[in-house]
């Protein structure tokens, strides 16, 4: 098997001879799935990103695959009934071990924006818009609300809503997108970006990344943040399309008493606060406001986690939301239309614009809607017109292999959930050890993830490819244990860690 340098040595030579129907700049959810979509046609595409595949929203994203309740509130009807198929084709034939269901409590309290009648109608039209598909709904009173979630504050309650949705490890998914993207025949590449475009009789011809040119008939522009960047290479007179909304996340310890659902309440403004196990932990979101600084630099400032933990205690005691239960917290950035009004309030379908050189430039959007976006971009170009979603599993979905006795159950859970059908792979000759003692990721992953992830510095392992970074578990110790193996495999100093 070739090393990881090899492998990267020989995407980069394809780049620099070969020329492209379709190159992607990009790879978070949807320009991973457009290089998917398009390569499944025999296509040849290329797939370059700038910093690590899934490396922004991508990997920032709430987890959620679902049809997008609060998106009534909107009518975007037919958003949250797209969002609900595209749910089912998730959870039941592309990702079924990353995209798992998620039981769902919204608790209604006295002085809410929404009474318990017109939550009661909401359920039903939402479960009405997924045909009634693994979208079982009712109403309970408190004691049946503290069966689900036993932390939740019941002195205000009136009822609650239960219904379900999904949830899922977004890096992950990103990852295994990309591999199926490989797999189709693409050419991929992080840690690349793209500098400057070419053009040949008024058309985009080639994208400059440093001194390589890769050459291409088409180009998708799915640079997430970066989206207006990438299009005044194409046109530095371009105006703006999209302004960005800051969304914050706070990881915390699981209460001790089992938790059968996460649990979602409206606040003021048409946002809702949300509480959901997720990976073992408690994940909190999120904020909702305007960004206009460098999206390189986002960060969770103290003061947002603050707000986030403020906004939980509408339903959830202090004892839960203790700043010292705060584990790790993380910042990301939505893509939305630019105009007035509240970041909160603004429909949520994807930006696209084609350029003047002919570049396809797609942003904001939904993860649970990827698939659709993709092809709604390809279709944009002359040579896909015709496309159409593909429902070809991801790589990792399929029965599970028998648990070698060596392996212990929580750390075959845990693998299965991340790499699926593939886990003996991950396995096979690798170190079973723990990363960190109080975590459930293996070394293992360390050396799949460097070896065959495109893992190039110890933020993509520990951040993207593990679940080490979002524990709260990548101390000094761990930075440098996984530093050195990536310089044993040569590949740490091939690019500046960022």
């Amino acid at each position: 098997m070739a090393t990881a340098l090899e492998e990267r040595a020989a995407a980069l030579e394809r780049l620099r001879s070969e020329t492209f129907d379709l190159m992607v700049v990009g790879a978070g959810i949807i320009g991973a799935r457009v290089a998917l979509e398009a390569a499944l046609t025999g296509a040849r595409v290329a797939l370059v990103e700038a910093r690590d595949f899934g490396g922004a929203t991508s990997s920032a994203s709430s987890k959620l695959v679902h049809g997008g309740l609060r998106y009534l509130q909107l009518y975007d009807f037919a958003l949250v009934r797209e969002a609900h198929r595209e749910r089912r084709m998730l959870q039941e034939r592309l990702a079924p071990h990353l995209v798992r269901p998620l039981t769902f409590l919204l608790p209604v309290f006295r002085g809410a924006p929404h009474g318990a009648p017109t939550v009661a109608a909401g359920m039903l039209t939402y479960a009405a818009l997924s045909g009634f598909r693994h979208s079982s709904i009712s109403m309970v009173g408190a004691s049946g609300a503290r069966q689900l979630v036993p932390s939740l504050r019941t002195e205000r309650l009136v009822a609650a809503a239960v219904f379900q949705d999904a949830q899922t490890h977004d890096s992950r998914l990103v990852l295994a997108t990309v591999a199926a993207a490989k797999r189709a025949g693409a050419v991929v590449a992080n840690h690349l970006p793209i500098t400057g475009l070419e053009t040949a009789g008024g058309r985009l011809a080639a994208g400059c990344a440093g001194d390589l040119l890769i050459r291409s008939r088409a180009v998708v522009n799915a640079a997430g943040p970066w989206v207006d960047q990438v299009r005044r290479l194409e046109d530095p007179a371009a105006e703006p399309m999209a302004r960005l909304s800051k969304g914050v996340h706070v990881v915390l310890d699981l209460p001790a008493e089992h938790w059968g659902a996460a649990l979602t309440t409206p606040l003021p403004g048409g946002r809702v606060t949300f509480a959901a196990p997720w990976e073992g932990m408690l994940l909190l979101g999120t904020t909702d406001t305007e960004y206009s600084g460098d999206p390189g630099l986002v960060r969770a400032e103290p003061e947002e986690v603050r707000t986030v933990l403020g906004e939980a205690a509408v339903a959830l005691p202090a004892q839960v939301l203790a700043r010292d239960r705060v584990r790790y917290s993380f910042a990301g950035l939505r893509v939305l239309p630019r105009g007035g009004g509240s970041t909160a309030r603004t429909h949520r379908e994807e930006l696209m614009e084609t350029g003047p050189a002919g570049m396809v430039s797609v942003a904001g959007g939904k993860l649970t809607t990827h698939r659709q976006i993709a092809v709604r971009v390809l279709r944009r170009l002359e040579a896909f017109r015709g496309a159409r979603p593909t429902s070809d599993p991801l790589p990792g979905a399929g029965p599970l292999p028998p648990r070698p006795a060596s392996v212990p159950p929580e750390t075959w859970s845990h693998l299965t959930h991340l790499y699926g059908t593939e886990v003996l792979e991950v396995l096979g000759g690798g170190d079973g050890t723990p990363i960190h003692p109080s975590g459930p990721d293996v070394w293992a992953q360390v050396e799949y993830a460097v070896d065959r992830e495109w893992a190039l510095t110890v933020e993509d392992v520990l951040r993207r490819r593990t679940t080490v970074e979002v524990r709260g578990l990548a101390t000094p110790e761990v930075r440098q244990a996984v530093a050195a193996t990536l310089g044993e495999r040569g590949v740490f100093k091939t690019v500046d860690e960022s």
